[in-house]
């Protein structure tokens, strides 16, 4: 198992967290950034279309912005359970 901070490890905007656990590439959140950008998020490990799941903590900006780039980049479906 890999957990790898991709945002908002130094702010409060743009959390992100990528779990790579039994062969399955896993985001925790893929947020937007906001306000100023003092720190960088990090690129994601792998390529969009690689992501196996995505888990909202919930649906604030900064926590679900980012989604639309991941179906854009990734040609992902989206579900809810």
């Amino acid at each position: 198992m890999k957990l790898m901070f991709i945002g908002a490890d130094h702010e409060v905007t743009g959390s992100c967290h990528y779990l790579n656990a039994a062969g399955k590439h896993i985001l925790v959140d893929y947020g937007m950034e906001q306000g100023v950008n003092t720190f960088e998020n990090a690129d994601l490990p792998v390529e969009a279309p690689l992501i196996d799941y995505v888990l909202l903590t919930h649906a604030h900006v900064d926590h679900s912005g980012m989604l639309p780039f991941l179906y854009a980049k990734g040609q992902v479906q989206i579900s809810a359970a």
